[in-house]
């Protein structure tokens, strides 16, 4: 979080945390945001939130609101935009972990890992509802463009 403030200070954005602990509370966000008159929407990784990404993507979308994730997932589901790290590239890593302890690896004996693939995704048909242009800079810096 204290980034994600660091980053926006550095634009010169207003930043607005909206809390969200449980499924119950994301009407009530989003229905926050929106009185607020928020020119978009930063979610912030959670299994909470990742798990209800269909419907986080239907709330903002409704609320006409761009949306950037943490996982293309929610960018496949019809969010605007990601970056973050490559879940099939972790699952990968984990499956060598795995291995590894199955063979008599104490995990303790592991190093810690930190993601090393990262993937930026846009989703174009999305940016055309909301009526944005995405310039062609970047989406030459996206990984995948959805069209």
């Amino acid at each position: 979080m204290k980034e994600t403030e660091l980053a926006a200070q550095a634009q010169k954005l207003e930043l607005q945390l909206v809390p969200a602990s449980g499924p119950n509370d994301l009407d009530g966000a989003f229905s926050a945001i929106t009185s607020a008159r928020a020119d978009a929407v930063v979610v912030l990784p959670s299994p909470m939130l990742f798990g209800e990404r269909e419907r986080i993507v239907e709330l903002a979308a409704r609320s006409r609101l761009p949306a950037m994730y943490q996982a293309r997932e929610f960018v496949d589901d019809g969010g605007l935009a990601s970056y973050g790290a490559n879940f099939a590239d972790l699952f990968r890593r984990s499956a060598i972990y795995v291995d590894k302890i199955l063979k008599g690896t104490k995990p303790a004996d592991l190093p810690v890992e930190r993601p090393t693939k990262f993937e930026f995704v846009i989703n174009l048909k999305t940016a055309k509802t909301l009526g944005l242009d995405v310039p062609s800079q970047v989406q030459q810096l996206a990984d995948e463009v959805i069209e």
